[in-house]
């Protein structure tokens, strides 16, 4: 259901776009070059993420993922899916989908929890750049802090769902 309500979403907002291009053709032709032109900048990157993740989903049997990150690894499947998280650098369109393979093919929720939380939250990729423009102190304080946040989050999670 909620599928359909996002591809109506989709439906008629571009419908809302035709109605405007026939009204205002100079503003919404613009638009539709810079959105085009986003899209086609991006594409490179998510087809190059996309095959990566088909990729190692592939090679690693789900046995595996399961019994390293699995619901049954504990506290060990959490620090692995931490550092995981804080070392990968992936925006968070692919995140949640990379999330759903994870979960089934077996990886436990709390795991994956703490692998999105630090994946979006803790940049050990980008800490050089932030420490030049924050300082060493702000940037390991905020990346200690997302860490540590990002077990809480999935425990408290965990125990909810």
């Amino acid at each position: 259901m909620f599928n359909i309500i996002l591809y109506a979403a989709a439906g008629g907002s571009l419908l809302y776009t035709l109605y405007r291009l026939y009204r205002d053709g100079a503003k919404t032709r613009k638009s539709l070059q810079v959105a085009k032109k986003s899209f086609f900048n991006l594409l490179p990157d998510l087809t190059a993420l996309f095959l990566l993740v088909a990729i190692v989903l592939s090679v690693i049997p789900p046995e595996t993922i399961s019994k390293v990150v699995g619901s049954h690894s504990g506290i060990w499947g959490m620090l692995i899916s931490a550092v995981a998280g804080s070392l990968t650098l992936v925006p968070g369109f692919v995140a949640f989908p990379l999330a759903k393979s994870l979960l089934s093919v077996g990886a436990g929720l709390t795991q994956v929890i703490v692998f999105i939380s630090t994946l979006m939250m803790v940049g050990i990729a980008t800490a050089p750049l932030e420490i030049k423009y924050f300082g060493k102190r702000e940037t390991l304080l905020r990346n200690g802090l997302a860490f540590v946040y990002a077990f809480i989050a999935a425990i408290l999670i965990g125990r909810l769902v």
